[in-house]
């Protein structure tokens, strides 16, 4: 692995553009996979506790990789977490609010620089195979458009088809190939388009970026996995993704790529709980999806890279889908924009478990609005909200909750630690500050 660290002592200056630029020595760069869940809470793997469904191949990438027990989304919800994965940058940079519709008039900035855009000026071939969520079918929001060579898939959720919404496309490429394709067959096309592509582009550095439409409702497990699994549908739609991350580890072996590669597996925000058993499992974490409680966002996360990351390796240290965006760039010899702020950080030591980093502070965002802040141990709630209507300690506020000893939330300690409230409060102030001096990144031009 020393070319990664000449890599380090390489990097160009900055374009005019503010741009980062590919290194002009030829290195071995590593290929990435990220797979993407949709709605897949902590708890519904069974290497993170689930009883009942399997996942042998998604706990084989645990015990010969890395788990995180302390992985966040970028957001609660679809659109902004996807938006945080790709950009680094907190939802609440974006200017649109945090789930997309058919009839949205906003999508993703042309002036956003993705993670697929920095890996293809990297020399990178970029496909994305699933659910984009960034945008309408308009040309501009597609993934074409945004750094992608290849692209398969749903524009938007699963859900957001007839009666409540116009007749989904199935597009590849900027083309329609059908129109509400049958979802049964969704998790086995993704996962095929993947494979091919990985099979072409072996000879060079490839992105692959793998977001499934599930276990976002409706639920449609393929042929072979309906009702297989001892949790009902939402269990036959989580072991078909696990036999597609085998699938993906399978060809990386066979075409001697794994130890050159990069595979992480995570999920954009955390379950649907209000959907019942058609939703998954926060685990010991309160609430889910759409809430900045921990369930909401505290979310699986699993790096795998043989030779790199230690087999049986756990990282406790709190880390986010934002920050892959920095390190992948980084992997890949690219230097982070400069002309707009980056919230992700780089945790290529944590993936090599070599030390632990500075915990920066965390930011919860609901929709556009600042909900909590987590720094060490200590998370601060300034609002609340959820799906399910609760409210949770009687509207009480601000609540601090120490997440080492009360993960789940459960015991406010604001009264006895006044001292750690302030000092929270604090990096709110500074954090929101920022916000307001930021120069505009974004022009009234859509």
């Amino acid at each position: 692995m020393k070319s990664l660290f000449i890599i380090f002592i390489l990097l160009p200056l900055m374009a005019p553009s503010g741009r980062a630029q590919p290194l002009t020595p030829k290195t071995q760069k590593p290929n990435i996979i990220i797979l993407f869940c949709d709605d897949l809470g902590y708890g519904d793997l069974g290497s993170f506790g689930h009883p009942t469904i399997r996942t042998p191949h998604l706990d084989r990438m645990a015990a010969q990789g890395m788990k995180f027990t302390n992985f966040y989304s970028g957001s609660p919800a679809c659109s902004a977490s996807r938006y945080a994965l790709l950009t680094g940058r907190l939802p609440v940079r974006s200017g649109f609010s945090w789930v997309l519709n058919p009839q949205s008039e906003r999508g993703i900035h042309p002036k956003e620089w993705t993670l697929a855009e920095g890996l293809q000026e990297a020399g990178y071939a970029t496909g994305c195979f699933g659910k984009w969520h960034l945008g309408t079918t308009q040309k501009a929001y597609l993934p074409l458009q945004n750094g992608f060579d290849e692209y398969i898939g749903l524009p938007y959720s699963n859900d957001m088809i007839p009666p409540q919404w116009p007749s989904i496309p199935l597009i590849e490429g900027n083309d329609t190939l059908e129109m509400d394709p049958d979802q049964t067959q969704l998790t086995a096309l993704y996962t095929q388009r993947a494979i091919n592509f990985i099979k072409k582009n072996k000879e060079n550095p490839f992105f692959v970026y793998l977001p499934y439409a599930m276990p976002h409702v409706p639920l449609h497990p393929g042929k072979s996995f309906a009702g297989q699994s001892l949790r009902g549908a939402y269990g036959d739609v989580v072991e078909e993704i696990d036999w597609s991350a085998g699938e993906i580890l399978k060809v990386l072996e066979e075409e001697g790529l794994a130890q050159n590669t990069l595979v992480f597996f995570t999920s954009d925000n955390g379950p649907w709980i209000i959907k019942d058993e058609q939703g998954g499992s926060a685990g010991l974490f309160r609430d889910g999806k759409g809430s900045t409680w921990e369930g909401g966002m505290h979310v699986p996360g699993i790096a795998y890279w043989p030779g790199t990351v230690a087999a049986g390796s756990v990282c406790s240290q709190p880390a986010s889908t934002l920050d892959l965006y920095t390190t992948c760039l980084r992997l890949a010899g690219q230097r982070i924009p400069e002309d707009r702020l980056i919230d992700g950080k780089n945790i290529e030591r944590l993936l090599k478990g070599e030390e632990r980093q500075e915990e920066a502070p965390f930011f919860y965002y609901g929709a556009q609005a600042l909900h909590a802040v987590r720094k060490g141990p200590w998370k601060l709630h300034i609002k609340t909200s959820s799906q399910t209507g609760k409210e949770y300690f009687e509207g009480k506020l601000p609540l601090l909750f120490n997440l080492h000893t009360d993960p789940s939330e459960a015991y406010d300690l604001a009264a006895q630690h006044p001292e750690i409230v302030r000092a929270l409060k604090d990096e709110i102030e500074r954090h929101q500050q920022q916000l307001t001096t930021e120069p505009p990144f974004f022009e009234n031009d859509e």
